[in-house]
């Protein structure tokens, strides 16, 4: 922060009414950042001496290790289900005349026993099906019954699905898969509501779903690694995973559908955990990951003559150290003044000044002299001494809307006109403003959704003149194209998901049941045995958040490189959807115990459960085996934090109307309490979602929270003349929030009409019906259980922003009982746009001037009787005696 507002004093009066000195400050506060200096000068006490351990040394990336991957493939109580595969595979190997032993077949041998179990894969016995999935499933698991440690088991894993991917498995599984589908959602079967569902009731299904996971898994980590026998496969499978199956669907697509079906009743005994780790890896694997979106980012950038990303986040927040969590003030009075007496004054004084993360730690600077020069006694630090750098770890920007908005204000001022469309124009304004300007100029940013807004605006503005761009199908746009239809549905399946799997949900008899692939037929009866489905319950919960987050954080990011209105449709969908409230309902909670909680039993991880001789399990077992990690913190759930957070940025940034929705959900004690996880990236994503509702809780929060907002500064990056902290003409700013949320949705369905009308018309016609896997009251429950949790009721929470009991955002952006179809309907009808295309009306309105379809223009348009009987009446009325002040129109 400037130091002229580090003390007590308020900010005068908004930066458009000050004087010339303010003006002036400003420029000084621009050379600051254009210099890389800070504005304040470094505290130089202990910073560290609250924290309650030291930095969490994870590192984010994509995935977690492959065996880690795997192993939560399994739930613990499927443990016995791997007897069944050896046994299936022995019985076979003797029909065959051959030993049981794999490893003891040659090459040929081995193709030659695929081949006749996926023969046996299209009989129509469903034992004999299903004894040869069994087998091929064993042979994906790496023969394990074979090795002696968990290499050689991998290797067999991984030279087995070489082999069983040229042959046709995975295609021949798809079809299983389709079979089950079809199958569990048969009139005969939705008829007979299955109740009480267990582990037993999806055995097949299981099956199948873990042959397809071994499979993509297995590629997606070969082909991270760059091996070289994997290179052609990769390829081959990528390319596979992203084109429509013999049924028109994408893979993809059909594990969403499955996932529908499942939240809508129809098929409960779906295993949720497997399916959402396919859909994960399948997407992951088909759209890329983090290394394949940057060099996608800067791809594009380049085309359209933008300069490539300089600075990434992830690599960035490595070289951040974290902040320590807000203390108490006994706890601060302590740390600074240990040994000597103060004043009140002093006190608040130093405290508001402390600018704690201002120390950087930088990967390649070790030296501990000036370390220690800078920051004082650090002797209580949990870090090694480090170098300081007295700067910010992110370059300032600033848009464009931005320096005309300083433009604007500048030439009002001192000369007392605007230009409008002028940018650059500096006639008549003083020496500082020139300087103030150039500083912005050289840290204006334009980014890739920036230019791909304009482009659209361009076509609805001049619809004939405008030449669009070829469509190109990359993954992502394949994807879009091929879930755009029932998009809504998707949305609110996986967030159900989502809420059912949250620590903080609470069991509800009409909720669905994820746990439906991990409860046994039997209860426990031990202790010991009791304990264990605890455990893997808890662990049961936990890998599903970490996938479903996963999958819309993904999803997220790619449509937004792709096109940032194929971003916004998904976004909106998911904010009609309760997202916001839903993760902020997640982090409610004691977060640090969430991270560091290990639902996890080593010795019953697979490959370990069935390698080598196996201890005998009791109670000691367990607490060995959650002591065995040399990490004090569990990957998967600090992997879910990050994701979460991450989404509830995307949704909400530049989004006045959602960061509302913070405000009024009561998120800012929520979110400083996940502070207290000591890791820089989930800290910077937090203090984010702080910084953009800062200048809404009010003066007497920022002066109670001097630390965080010392936090915010340090470590997010800055807009030059944003007024995050201050928020002085908050009261003359009339925001329409439901005004701005219309204005998005009218250019996404601008966007989505003219270039997919008949996915857009599918998408129209299918609004979020129950029968059709839309959920039902999916959305309902989750809006219940985080109004009832939140106690967001005041002006917004209700019916506002949510979704209706049809799964659908109403025309308000909230929604009442009332048919999720009719409503997305007659939101097409406002626009004239009736079945999903424009009426001849219409055509004439700006919003819709051009749709590539020029047969719309020549139908002729019947006038009602009602119309014709009443025209007479409606001109006199309506136009002759209306009085028109040409003049103001």
């Amino acid at each position: 922060m400037p130091r002229g507002h580090s003390s007590n004093q308020p900010m005068n009066n908004s930066r458009a009414g000050t004087g010339s000195a303010d003006i002036l400050s400003f420029v000084a506060l621009l050379k600051n950042f254009q210099q890389g200096r800070p504005s304040i000068p470094l505290d130089t006490h202990d910073v560290d001496a609250n924290c309650d351990g030291p930095d969490l040394d994870f590192v984010y990336s994509d995935v977690d290790s492959y065996q880690n991957e795997i192993a939560e493939l399994y739930s613990y109580t499927e443990y016995c289900e791997f007897q069944s595969n050896v046994k299936a595979f022995e019985d076979q190997m003797e029909l065959y005349d051959l030993p049981p032993n794999w490893q003891k077949q040659d090459s040929p041998s081995q193709r030659s026993i695929v081949m006749k179990l996926i023969d046996q894969l299209e009989v129509s016995n469903r034992t004999l099906r299903m004894q040869a999935a069994r087998c091929i499933l064993y042979l994906a698991q790496g023969c394990w019954a074979e090795v002696q440690s968990d290499e050689e088991q991998h290797q067999n894993t991984r030279d087995n699905v070489i082999v069983l991917y040229d042959l046709g498995v995975f295609s021949s599984f798809i079809d299983l898969l389709n079979m089950e589908i079809e199958s569990a959602c048969s009139p005969d079967i939705v008829a007979v509501k299955i109740t009480n569902v267990t582990l037993v009731d999806s055995t097949d299904i299981r099956v199948i779903l873990s042959v397809l996971y071994i499979i993509t898994e297995t590629i997606r980590d070969e082909r991270e690694k760059a091996s070289e026998d994997y290179k052609d496969l990769a390829e081959s499978f990528v390319q596979e995973i992203n084109s429509p199956l013999t049924d028109g669907e994408l893979l993809a697509v059909k594990l969403l559908g499955m996932i529908t079906r499942f939240c809508s009743g129809a098929a409960p005994q779906f295993p949720m955990k497997k399916v959402v780790l396919l859909l994960w890896k399948v997407s992951l694997l088909g759209l890329g990951g983090m290394d394949v979106l940057k060099n996608l980012k800067n791809e594009y950038r380049l085309k359209v003559g933008l300069d490539p990303i300089k600075e990434d986040t992830l690599e960035v927040t490595k070289c951040m150290r974290a902040s320590s969590p807000p203390a108490t003030a006994t706890d601060i009075l302590e740390n600074q003044y240990p040994k000597r007496s103060f004043k009140r004054s002093l006190m608040k004084q130093r405290f508001l000044d402390e600018p704690e993360q201002i120390d950087m730690e930088m990967s390649g600077n070790e030296g501990s002299g000036n370390a220690n020069n800078a920051s004082g006694n650090n002797g209580g630090s949990n870090v090694p001494p480090v170098q300081i750098t007295a700067r910010l770890p992110w370059t300032p920007k600033v848009r464009q809307k931005d320096i005309d908005q300083f433009l604007d204000i500048s030439r009002n001022k001192f000369i007392g006109y605007s230009l409008i469309g002028d940018h650059e124009s500096l006639a008549g304004l003083p020496q500082p403003i020139h300087e103030g300007f150039k500083t912005l100029q050289r840290h204006m940013y334009m980014s890739l959704a920036d230019m791909q807004i304009k482009k659209e605006e361009d076509i609805a503005r001049n619809p004939i003149s405008t030449h669009e761009d070829e469509i190109k199908l990359t993954p992502a746009e394949i994807l879009y194209q091929a879930i755009l239809p029932n998009l809504p549905q998707y949305m609110i399946a996986l967030l159900k998901v989502l809420l059912a799997a949250s620590p903080t949900s609470k069991s509800k008899t009409e909720s669905i049941n994820i746990m439906a692939d991990v409860l046994p037929k039997k209860m426990p009866l031990t202790a010991t045995q009791s304990t264990k489905l605890t455990v893997d319950m808890g662990r049961h919960k936990e890998i599903i958040v970490k996938a479903v987050s996963a999958i819309i954080l993904l999803y997220l990011k790619h449509f937004k490189i792709n096109h940032v209105y194929q971003f916004e449709f998904m976004s909106q969908h998911l904010v009609f959807a309760n997202c916001i409230p839903l993760v902020l309902k997640f982090f409610n909670q004691t977060i640090t115990e969430y991270v560091n909680t290990k639902n996890n039993i080593p010795l019953l991880d697979f490959p370990s459960c069935v390698i080598g001789e196996q201890p005998d399990l009791s109670g000691d077992s367990f607490v060995y085996g959650a002591d065995m990690s040399d990490k004090p913190y569990s990957w998967r759930n600090v992997f879910s934090c990050i994701n979460l957070l991450r989404i509830l940025n995307k949704l909400i940034k530049w989004k006045h109307s959602r960061v509302m929705m913070l405000v009024v959900f009561k998120s800012a004690p929520i979110l400083k309490k996940t502070l207290k996880v000591r890791h820089a990236m989930m800290q910077l994503y937090v203090l984010k979602l702080l910084k953009m509702q800062t200048k809404y809780l009010g003066r007497q929060w920022r002066k109670s929270n001097m630390k965080t907002m010392s936090a915010i500064y340090s470590k997010v990056r800055h807009r030059l003349n944003d007024d995050w902290a201050f928020g002085n003409d908050l009261e003359s700013r009339p925001w329409d929030f439901q005004a701005e949320e219309c204005t998005l949705r009218a250019c996404v369905d601008r966007f989505n009409l003219r270039r997919y009308p008949e996915a857009t018309q599918k998408c129209g016609a299918g609004g979020g019906s129950g029968n059709n896997g839309g959920g039902g009251t999916a959305a309902q429950n989750a809006e219940n259980s985080q109004q009832s949790n939140m106690n967001a009721g005041n002006g917004y929470g209700g019916n506002n922003g949510g979704a209706d009991s049809n799964g659908y955002g109403g025309n308000n952006g909230g929604g009442g009982n009332n048919s999720g179809n009719n409503q997305q309907q007659q939101q097409l009808n406002d626009y004239g746009v009736e079945g999903g295309f424009p009426s001849d009306e219409i055509l004439t309105h700006s919003d819709f001037a051009f749709f590539g379809h020029s047969g719309w223009w020549d139908r002729k348009v019947e006038l009602t009787d009602y119309f014709k009987a009443n025209y007479a009446v409606w001109l006199e009325e309506e136009v002759y005696n209306s009085q028109i002040d040409w003049d103001a129109l």
